[in-house]
């Protein structure tokens, strides 16, 4: 009866611990990056905003438990700015201002993580961010942290993506459209093909215009 009794707390105890184990960085960064392709691409308008919140929890507590890792700030501070695009008002420029220290963190630690996602995170928001005395949109910073992106990962979908629409809205539609088209023809990324998808339909939509 005591064998049995101190079997049944040990196995309790270990299955407390094994609960309580703080999720790696390799566990959750893929369900943070699925998460946030089917938010952004699938989720319905109405949805939107409580998928984020729950995403953004999760990011936060993925960075809390691994401390010195620049994955889980990067992935915490995309998920903010894209809560922000669909939430607007007051909220959103927390929310933006709040991404772009968590990307300024990461950077300190592993400046060229994720294939330069900090620099290409970084440019779209300044691209992005209303100026001054709003917030700190810079259209000449957010070039100068894409052309940073672009020389860590010179074909990769997203950084010539955010180039080639931020030359668009300068008016330089030539150069625009080549890096969008340089977007369109970039190497698939293995294990973020819904995100792929999504961003190869926003890249044909801003072509077709």
């Amino acid at each position: 009866m005591i064998r049995k009794l101190f079997l049944g707390l040990l196995l309790g105890s270990l299955a407390l611990s094994f609960a309580a184990r703080a999720e790696t960085v390799e566990e959750g960064l893929p369900a943070l990056q699925h998460g946030w392709a089917e938010a952004y691409y699938v989720t319905a308008a109405a949805d939107k905003e409580k998928q984020f919140e729950r995403l953004g929890a999760r990011a936060a507590q993925l960075a809390a438990a691994n401390p010195g890792r620049a994955e889980p700030l990067v992935w915490q501070a995309i998920i903010l700015s894209s809560h922000a695009k669909f939430e607007g008002g007051l909220g959103a420029l927390g929310k933006i201002k709040t991404a772009r220290e968590l990307l300024l963190q990461a950077e300190k630690i592993q400046p060229a993580v994720l294939d330069g996602s900090i620099y290409t995170s970084l440019g779209s928001l300044y691209a992005k961010a209303p100026g001054w005395p709003i917030a700190y949109g810079d259209r000449k910073k957010a070039a100068e942290y894409l052309q940073r992106a672009l020389q860590i990962n010179p074909n990769g979908i997203d950084p010539n993506y955010f180039y080639g629409d931020l030359l668009l809205e300068q008016g330089n539609r030539a150069e625009g459209e080549k890096y969008l088209r340089k977007a369109l023809a970039a190497p698939p990324r293995p294990g973020r093909e819904d995100a792929d998808t999504g961003r190869r339909a926003e890249i044909a939509a801003l072509l077709g215009k």
